[in-house]
């Protein structure tokens, strides 16, 4: 797994807002992206992202991590996981 040096990547980004934005409609949450932590990948069939990011629920920051599954050749992203590490 390669731990991403431009953490706050267009790419990164992007693929960090995805996280919140799926799981604000799976969850019918209001999260709100802040900013991105750190990031990691690992090559799989595709790209497995690891992005642990902040976001504002309710007013409160929290730290999430994600799990995204990317194949760009075929227009696939996915969410996997997204998880409450920390609340601040």
């Amino acid at each position: 797994m390669a731990r991403l040096g431009g953490e706050n990547s267009l790419e990164i980004d992007s693929l960090a807002r995805f996280a919140v934005d799926e799981l604000n409609k799976k969850q019918n949450t209001l999260l709100e992206f802040g900013r991105v932590v750190e990031a990691k990948q690992q090559v799989v069939s595709g790209t497995m992202y690891y992005i642990t990011l902040e976001a504002t629920d309710g007013g409160k920051k929290k730290v999430y991590e994600a799990k995204i599954w990317e194949k760009p050749w075929l227009n696939f992203k996915e969410l996997q996981q997204l998880n409450l590490i920390a609340e601040c």
